[in-house]
């Protein structure tokens, strides 16, 4: 899956599919193939980090 190169869109559509889909970050990079690690520097480029207990970027 290709995900958004704009940090602020990947942070859109990676909180929507948590919210929407997936009861984690781990569940969601494994159910669509994507690296973990790519998505959380490409966010905390902009000053979000992975919060579990909210399963959620904030």
């Amino acid at each position: 899956m290709k995900l958004p190169k704009d940090p602020i869109i990947l942070l859109s559509y990676i909180n929507t599919q948590l919210r929407d889909n997936y009861g984690s970050l781990d569940e969601l990079c494994q159910s669509l193939t994507l690296d973990k690690q790519d998505i959380t520097t490409r966010l905390s480029s902009i000053n979000y980090e992975y919060d579990e207990s909210v399963n959620r970027f904030k």
